[in-house]
């Protein structure tokens, strides 16, 4: 298929995505704001932090605060990673291949942005679980019709990768919100108010009943290990490796345990060293350190992607393709 084509595809699974999660980083707060009041809700630049904006955000805002990082993460046109950019984004990738897509991704993501943009700030910051809710609705209607819909071709599995990728890292990070947001003091590990915030944490990751039935009782290193490593559960970031692993070898034809690409090597080096650890591991070694590494990796399986199928390559008479995309990776939120 055309390189224009996969890049698009790939980008439109990983913006909408991103928006989705977006949401859940939002979810998280707001929830933790409203149930505990005023012990938290001065939380808000490491939100920023945790998505890797803190710098554009201090220089057009300052001190953080609620309605400011709202307004920043949500709405804001000119931060490329807010949910109504992201969304813009998605739109202006599928317009360009409508003629690739199903008829019903375009509408349902038109429907999605135009949701998105026509809303009414004040009542949507006032009413946050609704519209937050309804963000997580649109993606994951997007997400079923794409599946349902769609052959299982090239263009499916350049979806079904750019999605576990930007999943995969996103889930990392809500576990870096609880790191940097829901534990202000070591004193609080193993009290009722650290149980409440795992649990808002798995809630935000839709993870919070599939955990007691796996699980049963809250602990940290349990959520660490159900979020991380967990094989069975869709937005683990063990599941999401494996999942993208087997749609970029569906790409490139390699039978499994060889590669041709220097990205099929670091995506399955890095999906063989979440099959080989183990939460206690993860936490010895300290949970923001290791997602930090992981995060590099996945930047570094990023940037051989786009290397290997996106970027302009040189042809026969010297002349280069011309491929306009220019969109922010996941390394724009590190």
């Amino acid at each position: 298929m055309l390189s224009r084509v996969a890049d698009s595809v790939f980008w439109l699974s990983r913006y909408v995505e991103r928006a989705e999660n977006v949401a859940r980083f939002l979810d998280v707060n707001m929830h933790m704001t409203l149930d505990l009041g005023d012990s938290i809700s001065q939380q808000w630049e490491p939100l920023v932090a945790t998505t890797g904006d803190n710098e554009v955000f201090a220089e057009r805002h300052g001190r953080a605060t609620r309605d400011s990082v709202w307004q920043f993460l949500t709405f804001d046109r000119k931060n490329s990673n807010s949910i109504v950019s992201c969304l813009y984004s998605a739109r202006e990738n599928a317009r360009t291949i409508r003629g690739s897509l199903p008829s019903e991704v375009w509408e349902e993501l038109n429907k999605f942005y135009l949701f998105v943009r026509g809303a009414d700030v004040p009542n949507a910051l006032e009413n946050t679980t609704h519209f937050l809710g309804e963000v997580k609705r649109y993606s994951q209607l997007l997400v079923g019709i794409m599946d349902s819909l769609m052959s299982r071709n090239e263009a499916w599995h350049f979806g079904r990768m750019g999605r576990n990728l930007e999943r995969a890292d996103k889930t990392s990070r809500i576990l870096d919100v609880k790191y940097f947001i829901l534990l202000p003091t070591t004193t609080e590990v193993g009290t009722p108010l650290d149980v409440i915030q795992w649990a808002a944490l798995l809630k935000s990751a839709s993870a919070l009943e599939m955990y007691r039935r796996v699980r049963g009782r809250i602990a940290p290193e349990h959520v660490v290990g159900f979020l991380m490593l967990d094989r069975d559960f869709p937005r683990s970031v063990r599941y999401c490796l494996g999942r993208a692993e087997e749609s970029l070898r569906a790409i490139t034809g390699s039978p499994e345990g060889t590669y041709q690409l220097k990205a099929e090597k670091l995506l399955g080096r890095l999906r063989s060293e979440f099959e080989f650890t183990q939460s206690a591991d993860i936490i010895q070694a300290g949970l923001h350190e290791f997602i930090d590494r992981f995060q590099l990796s996945l930047n570094e399986v990023d940037a051989a992607i786009f290397d290997s199928f996106f970027a302009t390559q040189p042809i026969a008479n010297g002349d280069e393709q011309s491929q306009s995309q220019s969109q922010s990776s996941s390394t724009a939120t590190e």
